[in-house]
């Protein structure tokens, strides 16, 4: 790892939880939190969607070379894992209390005093970043910024409601069987990458595939019951006063919904990126997408300083993308609505 002023060498087995994994004891069980990076760097936490784990959630975008330089630079990462869903997670007794969404939250303050740590930036991703959203209603003091992918902030309509119940009792009496994996691999990737009869599935689907069998079933099953058990966060948001930069794929099922948050936000904190051609998971899917908005974003904090406009290296086309609303002031100050695209 480089210093702070210079450019930085990102040591691989930084983002490896061998030798970088804490079992935090909570009032609400065990968490089990991967740190990568100087601690004596400012924070920023992570929490993964349902199923997954920060090693496939976030390895795509810590893996993408300007966004790992970016977050690995400025940033300690502290990645919770939910409910047993680290690697080789015990299975957690169907006899235990069931957890609330509120209790999620809470239990991040005390992963936060563990390591004492102060105020903290926060990335999560759809069931995530609802928890990280819901925390920073509660704990303001204890959140510099939220960085938000594919986020939920409603409670489950009817339709989502019936589809994870559906989910949430094939988990418990069947496992992690092939209906669920389908669901699952739906509600994280686009149609291009799950292919068709005609098309493969890409090597990023399969590998998330894989991943899902080694799943705890019964720990999934504890998570999902939390999230589909989720309460409507719109008054809160209207009082939040941390800046919030939201990125959708065009093509997630939450794509309406996290639309539609950004206009219970203030106005002078919100901001969202749409990203064509990705599904929810942007950070597995297209995460070189996400890189220009986050360096701007973390600009409005001190925290970089790019040298040019635009990095010759990244694929978002500046054609696409308007100069005053990706401008520091804009991004720190007053942040707008504005959309990204791939260059082919």
């Amino acid at each position: 790892m480089g210093d702070s002023s210079g450019s930085v060498s990102i040591d691989m087995e930084a983002l490896s939880p061998r030798g970088q994994e804490h079992l935090v004891e909570t009032t609400y069980g065990p968490v089990c939190v991967a740190v990568c990076g100087d601690p004596d760097k400012p924070a920023l936490i992570t929490y993964p969607d349902l199923a997954l784990n920060y090693m496939f959630c976030f390895q795509g975008l810590l893996f993408c070379p300007e966004a790992s330089s970016l977050l690995l630079h400025n940033f300690c990462i502290y990645h919770i894992s939910p409910l047993g869903h680290e690697l080789g997670a015990p299975v957690i007794s169907v006899d235990a209390p069931l957890l609330s969404a509120d209790d999620l939250a809470d239990q991040i303050i005390e992963v936060l005093n563990y390591f004492g740590l102060g105020a903290v930036m926060c990335m999560g991703v759809t069931a995530g970043a609802y928890i990280l959203t819901l925390f920073a209603m509660k704990y303001r003091q204890r959140v510099l910024g939220l960085i938000l992918v594919s986020p939920l902030y409603q409670a489950p309509s009817w339709s989502e409601w019936l589809c994870n119940k559906v989910m949430s009792n094939l988990l418990y009496y069947y496992g992690m069987c092939g209906v669920v994996k389908e669901l699952l691999l739906k509600r994280y990737f686009s149609k291009e990458v799950r292919g068709n009869a005609q098309v493969p599935e890409s090597d990023i689907v399969q590998e998330c595939r894989r991943l899902l069998c080694e799943r705890q079933s019964t720990n999934i099953w504890r998570f999902l019951e939390a999230i589909n058990g989720r309460v409507d966060l719109s008054e809160g948001l209207r009082k939040l006063q941390c800046r919030t930069l939201i990125f959708i794929g065009e093509s997630s099922c939450y794509h309406s919904e996290a639309v539609h948050m950004t206009t219970k936000l203030d106005r002078r904190y919100g901001a969202l990126v749409e990203v064509q051609g990705s599904g929810s998971l942007v950070t597995e899917e297209q995460p070189q997408a996400m890189v220009i908005p986050m360096e701007y974003f973390l600009m409005g904090y001190g925290l970089y300083r790019p040298t040019q406009s635009i990095s010759p290296r990244s694929p978002l086309s500046p054609t696409r993308i308007s100069p005053e609303l990706l401008s520091p002031e804009n991004m720190g100050l007053k942040l707008k609505p504005i959309k990204t695209r791939l260059s082919l």
